[in-house]
């Protein structure tokens, strides 16, 4: 469904210079992508319980989003000129931001309450906040043993202290100018299961307007409410210094500004909250009528993770109500460690999560611990699980073996889990570095150097996701491991490089931003509307998450007008405006949104034959902020397998797969488009990429070009 504050094609909207092409503004085309994730919440044809996530998921989405571009645009206006055109632009913004917000909120209730009612019908009871169990005995349980040991006494209230309160914390209004900040640590649901295996699920927020004032001798009231302040957290942590015992420092400083970080929304709750109430936040904030927004139903959906959870664990025999269990499967190769290294000498291996496990690359590490002609280990840390068996692996490898590991601590909510694993790796004796300066090291590479007759060689891993068992089960990923000495040595000048705080240059196959790889991808997207334009078959196909960099855009437009078929597969914001005649009509644009957030990126230009996996997405901060990494895919059955396996499903998914039209809508793909596109009466079955993934790996790739 389209929504009209999305479905206009702008111009320039909160962009730093005026495009003199058609483009999407990025914030409402990311406003459009979480729509498409409710929309996986409405579907009926997916699991009930995978329902449950989707709409959970949503809440995380908005919350982010004000966190970071809601707070990027807010700051822009404070900057600008009063009056003046560029803020006059931004106000327009931030008002059809608050336009499409409201609209989705208002869906997304709608959604809940459908879900709720088709949850009770399979005994699963979401608790509302005027249920007899929320406000009798059972919720009264509830919050005293597992609710009132964690709350302080209630404190007399004053605005300075309302100012005070953290991001994404909740505080308790209390009648007689009372408040209590709730401990952001506790749950936001709460459940039991009874003698009848019925479980019941209660809101966090329910249970304390329900059970906290009797506690504080308050007459119940409808001027009990709650707030949930949320601030600006895409504040840049600067790495001044070069000392790198001072980094930790400067990156927790960092972080404790994000909970004083400008407010960038107020969620009040219940929707009785006093006129009183409304005027003393909105002045202790400061803050825009148009960032406050009244729950009517609770301030925690994004805590109906625990009810899918919680329903696997206690109710085994409603499988039925999820997904199918996906067990990731371990390649053939990786399933003898002591023959990794001399397979990897002969070919290339790629590992396509979650399809694949990330096991595969566990034992890859494994077997570099453990064999004793490797002399040197070396990864780099972006995100990573908190209990990651790599870095028990390194750990225990560190006595015997030079081990050097490269830290983001910048990666954004992720800064104190890094913290934690560097002092863990350090203390292992594995040698730490922070990466620092103005760039992010957001490039996924590991490099294993090992003694052979032949001499010194390289192994490598390169990968378009993180290091993350957790997260490598539910995103989509591409990772390459290669022992192609031309590879290999480019990685050994990228650690040599970043040890020395020098940013990486001279590679031989290994493209590197912020110098090279805008560069490169406009150079090809150029080689193919030449070739285009002498008749040859010219073809860009390019899946990323973001598209919004107006040169790459304004490149792409100039490709299509000269004739090259263009397939662009976007996961989240898109600013461009495909199918437009005369500009854009080779170009199409779709976005599968499906049980694995898709994470992989694909750069492929038919006419130079060349094709890249990369970090990087299509967007300024990753082209010119980011030490970011495309590694081309050399091995010819790998190549082979991803042109004419992968890009094609992608292109064919008719199930999970929306359009996006020249209006700026995005349309579900039906048999007749994928027909039409592919100008062929073959192709028109039904087809759902991450399901035909799931079975090739089941068949260890059976038929294709990886099968051995």
């Amino acid at each position: 469904m389209a929504d009209k504050a999305t479905s206009a094609v702008v111009s320039s909207l909160a962009e730093a210079t005026p495009a003199s092409y058609p483009i999407i503004n990025r914030d409402l085309s990311w406003l459009q992508f979480n729509m498409r994730v409710l929309e996986e919440a409405e579907d009926k044809d997916n699991p009930l319980l995978e329902r449950v996530k989707f709409l959970a998921i949503t809440s995380s989405n908005l919350d982010e989003f004000q966190m970071v571009r809601v707070s990027a645009l807010l700051r822009l206006i404070n900057a600008e000129q009063r009056g003046g055109k560029g803020e006059e632009i931004s106000q327009q913004l931030l008002e059809q931001i608050d336009q499409v917000v409201r609209s989705f909120l208002s869906r997304k209730k709608r959604a809940f309450i459908q879900l709720q009612g088709e949850l009770a019908e399979n005994k699963i009871i979401i608790h509302s906040a005027t249920s007899p169990f929320t406000k009798g005995e059972v919720g009264k349980e509830l919050f005293t043993s597992r609710i009132l040991p964690h709350l302080s006494a209630p404190e007399s209230f004053s605005v300075e202290k309302l100012k005070d309160l953290a991001n994404l914390a909740v505080a308790v209004i209390l009648p007689g100018q009372l408040w209590l900040p709730i401990p952001r640590a506790l749950p936001l649901m709460y459940y039991f299961l009874d003698s009848e295996k019925q479980l019941h699920f209660f809101f966090l927020d329910h249970l304390l307007l329900s059970h906290l004032w009797p506690q504080n001798n308050v007459q119940e009231s409808t001027e009990c409410g709650l707030i949930r302040i949320t601030r600006g957290a895409d504040q840049k942590i600067e790495l001044s210094s070069s000392d790198p015992e001072v980094i930790p420092d400067m990156v927790l400083a960092g972080i404790k500004s994000r909970d004083s970080g400008l407010p960038v929304r107020l969620q009040l709750y219940p929707k009785s909250f006093s006129k009183d109430q409304l005027e003393t936040t909105q002045a202790a904030f400061k803050i825009n009528k148009s960032l406050i927004y009244i729950e009517d139903e609770t301030l925690f959906l994004r805590g109906l993770w625990s009810v899918s959870l919680k329903t696997a664990e206690l109710l085994p025999d409603k499988k039925e109500l999820a997904a199918k269990a996906l067990v990731p499967k371990i390649p053939p190769a990786f399933r003898n460690q002591g023959a990794i290294f001399s397979d990897l000498e002969r070919r290339d291996y790629l590992l396509h999560h979650p399809y694949d496990s990330f096991d595969a690359y566990v034992a890859f590490i494994e077997a570099a611990c453990s064999d004793k002609n490797v002399s040197k280990i070396e990864q780099t840390i972006y995100r990573m699980d908190a209990v990651s068996p790599v870095i028990k692996l390194l750990c225990h490898a560190a006595p015997k073996k030079e081990v050097h590991v490269v830290i983001e601590l910048r990666a954004r909510f992720d800064e104190l889990n890094n913290l934690y694993l560097a002092e863990e790796l350090r203390k292992a004796g594995v040698k730490v570095t922070f990466a620092s300066g103005n760039l992010k090291l957001h490039a996924k590479i590991a490099l294993i150097t090992r003694s052979t007759s032949d001499g010194e060689r390289y192994y490598t891993h390169l990968s378009t996701g993180n290091y993350n068992a957790a997260t490598a089960r539910q995103y989509t990923d591409l990772g390459l491991l290669t022992a192609n000495p031309e590879i290999g040595q480019d990685a050994r000048l990228f650690f040599d490089a970043i040890y020395s705080g020098k940013e990486p240059s001279s590679f031989k196959r290994l493209v590197i931003a912020p110098q090279f790889l805008a560069r490169r991808i406009f150079s090809y997207i150029k080689a193919e509307a030449e070739a285009a334009r002498q008749g040859k078959e010219a073809r860009i196909f390019a899946k990323v998450n973001t598209l919004v960099d107006q040169k790459v855009i304004e490149a792409l437009y100039e490709a299509s007008r000269a004739g090259v078929r263009i397939d662009l597969v976007v996961r989240g914001a898109c600013s461009l405006v495909p199918e437009l005649p005369g500009l854009s009509e080779n170009i199409r644009v779709i976005s599968v949104v499906d049980r694995f957030l898709e994470h992989s990126r694909i750069y492929y230009f038919e006419n130079s034959a060349k094709l890249y996996l990369s970090s990087a997405d299509w967007m300024p901060r990753n082209f010119f902020s980011r030490l970011e990494i495309a590694y081309p895919v050399l091995d010819k059955r790998v190549f082979s397998f991803i042109k004419e396996i992968v890009i094609p499903a992608y292109l064919r998914d008719n199930i999970k797969a929306r359009r996006l039209n020249s209006k700026g809508e995005w349309k579900r793909v039906s048999l007749k488009d994928i027909k039409k596109i592919e100008n062929s009466r073959e192709n028109t079955a039904a087809m759902r990429a991450q399901l035909y993934f799931t079975q090739l790996a089941e068949q260890d790739y059976l038929g294709t070009p990886l099968w051995e």
